[in-house]
């Protein structure tokens, strides 16, 4: 008797906090399906706008000519965003749960990036660094010139020889391109052991899966489509030959542990377990683009040390690829290096997007300080054409993360504690100014 008493008692105070809960979360709720009607709506008026979106179909705004010739309703669409900003600012003063408060930040943030984009529809051209501040919750540090000449003077040092350093450097880069028709192999081994090491330190859903497909004519050099139910496409642009360096990145950037994992994780653990509608979607310029982005970038080095990528390009991808890997060191040396030089792109495009530059002087930048090949640094160029100043989420984003998981763990060095903390970035509602 006293047993059944007690467990109707827990059953009864189970039910009482369910309740509470449910009573506390409605408010978020509604707010959130008003912020992903709207941003489907504006999807409608701007293709491409929405990345990925698996929530219910009869929200779907399709992009067809009755929505066009209706002409867009800037002013009725940004009063509703200030209508669900206003409250947001409302929910976020009352009781909520720490992952609550997460949640009311993230939509208040997702807000003002979607007011922003109703902004440039209209016809509003914001500044390079306002813009990603709207967009992406964050500003890009402006670097020096004389940053970049340092590190090119380290490479000047490990290429040394006459002519321009480009062409020494676009010399030494074709001993290492993927012949075509084995691109899909060496893909495939990349992306395979890519999973392996990321299912070792985070459990993902049993039906978790991806689809790789090589297309042409992008701006962007791989892209991943998240379709839901723990479903991606990856698509890798073949426009530009690809160096041995390119399919690990790539297999982890879009893969695992970055975008498909991402966007796996959210799916099951906010939206499947907690029903937080506002994950089905995500519009491409909002701040969830520096957190992706950012972490498929970080989770580059957290899978693959630098020693063991050398071991496992020289021992796996180079003999698919029917590469000599006898210099493949160097090549690692001339690409880290490299990778120094990442911030130049964002000055190129700042001053290219802010119209102080032209686009050829944007390629001569390029050319000249991050060292990029002619036929590589136009495609840059209409990179930035296309997605502006989303540019900054790659470089500032994965130094974002990079910051956030040394200063949460610590003095804790272990791989167990870098791989907590991502996947905790990974699985909850995260703004870029929340990890600072």
């Amino acid at each position: 008797m006293k047993k059944s008493l007690f467990i109707v008692l827990i059953l009864a105070a189970f039910l009482s906090a369910a309740a509470c809960f449910a009573k506390e979360n409605k408010p978020l709720d509604r707010l959130a399906e008003d912020y992903v009607k709207l941003a489907l709506v504006l999807g409608a008026y701007a293709p491409g706008y929405i990345d990925a979106y698996y929530g219910p179909e009869a929200w779907v705004v399709k992009h067809d000519d009755s929505v066009l010739r209706r002409g867009f309703p800037a002013a009725d669409l940004s009063k509703k965003a200030d209508t669900i900003l206003k409250n947001l600012d409302a929910a976020a003063r009352s009781e909520l749960s720490a992952l609550e408060k997460l949640r009311c930040e993230f939509l208040a943030k997702q807000m003002i990036a979607l007011k922003a984009e109703i902004d440039v529809l209209s016809g509003i051209n914001f500044g390079f660094d306002q813009e990603s501040k709207l967009f992406y919750d964050a500003v890009a540090p402006v670097h020096p010139r004389q940053e970049f000449e340092k590190t090119i003077a380290a490479l000047e040092a490990a290429l040394p020889g006459s002519g321009d350093l480009t062409d020494r450097i676009a010399a030494l880069r074709k001993d290492f391109i993927i012949p075509a028709a084995k691109l899909p192999a060496v893909f495939d081994a990349a992306i395979a052991e890519c999973r392996r090491r990321t299912l070792a330190h985070i459990e993902l859903p049993k039906n978790e899966n991806f689809q790789a497909e090589y297309v042409k004519d992008k701006s962007w050099g791989a892209y991943n489509w998240y379709k839901g139910n723990a479903f991606s496409v990856i698509e890798v642009n073949t426009d530009l030959p690809m160096d041995i360096s390119g399919p690990l990145r790539l297999a982890a950037h879009e893969g695992y542990p970055g975008h498909h994992v991402y966007n796996a994780l959210l799916e099951q653990k906010l939206v499947g377990e907690r029903g937080w509608i506002e994950f089905t979607v995500y519009p491409l310029f909002s701040p969830q683009s520096l957190i992706a982005e950012g972490t498929a970038n970080y989770g580059v080095e957290l899978i693959f040390p630098a020693a063991e990528r050398l071991k496992f390009e020289k021992d796996v991808l180079y003999p698919l690829a029917g590469l000599d890997p006898r210099h493949a060191a160097k090549y690692a040396e001339v690409q880290k290096l490299l990778g120094d030089l990442r911030y130049a792109e964002n000055e190129a495009a700042r001053g290219f997007l802010d119209g102080k530059i032209s686009r050829e002087e944007a390629i001569e930048w390029l050319k000249r300080y991050a060292l990029e090949a002619p036929a590589r640094a136009a495609k840059s160029v209409d990179f930035w054409k296309q997605y502006r100043s989303y540019i900054i989420n790659y470089n500032l984003g994965q130094d974002v993360i990079r910051n956030y998981m040394e200063k949460t763990a610590g003095t804790d060095h272990s791989l167990k504690k870098k791989w907590e903390i991502f996947y905790d970035i990974l699985s909850t509602p995260r703004t870029p100014s929340g990890l600072k």
